[in-house]
């Protein structure tokens, strides 16, 4: 029997361009590309790289601020992915639950007050609303990174039961001398799982880390402008690496 010849570098172009559709088309996808043009553009400005007098600097502080508005854009009637996600989930306690509140109902409010702060910016309803609304937000968005990280390391210990589970099923396979490549192919998906996992975990921190700093308006320590900005693109970086291998 033949065997398949292996994807032509045609194919593969004409697979990523696909992907890459597939991607953009996705409301995710856009918003964390623009999520990374913005926090290089703050490094760049917090850094120091270019000096105040420059006037590369005014065009990048006006990018950065347009781009700012457009990804509230895209957070509109986002909230309701959260109440879909807590209306469908299923707790197996009292404090899953509790966890999950926090979770869906802290981002839903979060993503809910952000319609209003984006009408404000573009100048539909009063700007003078904006300062409280933008504090309402940023501790909606704290409390529900506290509980999207608290379920979190809850799923990450049941992987990590798991993997312990199927580890022991190997080892007995070896030890009786019979195949195990199914256990093998279990083992690698869960540890693909796992990856993903630590990852969104890592993301979250990110994003909690921001949240925390715009509760505190900037102020306090760790809330420095360069530090903040490599916390949003890193999470802007794990976030567009999930998203582009869920399409």
């Amino acid at each position: 029997m033949a065997s398949k010849a292996p994807p032509s570098s045609t194919e593969k172009q004409r697979d990523f361009f696909n992907h890459l559709e597939a991607y953009l088309a996705k409301r995710d996808g856009v918003d964390k590309l623009l999520k990374i043009s913005r926090y290089t553009t703050k490094i760049i400005l917090s850094s120091s790289a270019i000096s105040e007098s420059h006037p590369l600097t005014h065009r990048l502080k006006s990018f950065e601020s347009s781009v700012g508005v457009s990804r509230k854009a895209f957070r509109l009637g986002k909230f309701i992915q959260d109440i879909n996600a807590l209306r469908n989930s299923h707790f197996e306690s009292n404090q899953e639950f509790l966890l999950a509140l926090l979770a869906y109902g802290g981002e839903g409010i979060y993503y809910f007050v952000e319609q209003f702060i984006w009408l404000a910016k573009s100048g539909l309803i009063d700007k003078r609303h904006s300062s409280r609304l933008q504090k309402i937000s940023a501790w909606a968005e704290l409390i529900g990174y506290i509980g999207s990280i608290s379920l979190k390391f809850r799923d990450l210990n049941r992987i990590l039961e798991d993997e312990a589970c199927l580890k022991a099923s190997i080892e007995i396979a070896v030890n009786r001398g019979i195949g195990h490549r199914e256990e093998d192919e279990k083992m690698k998906k869960l540890r693909a799982k796992m990856l993903m996992k630590k990852l969104s975990i890592v993301q979250d921190f990110a994003d909690g880390f921001m949240a925390v700093a715009d509760v505190r308006d900037g102020n306090g320590r760790f809330s420095g402008p360069l530090l903040i900005s490599f916390a949003g693109l890193l999470s802007a970086l794990i976030s567009t690496h999930k998203n582009w291998i869920s399409c």
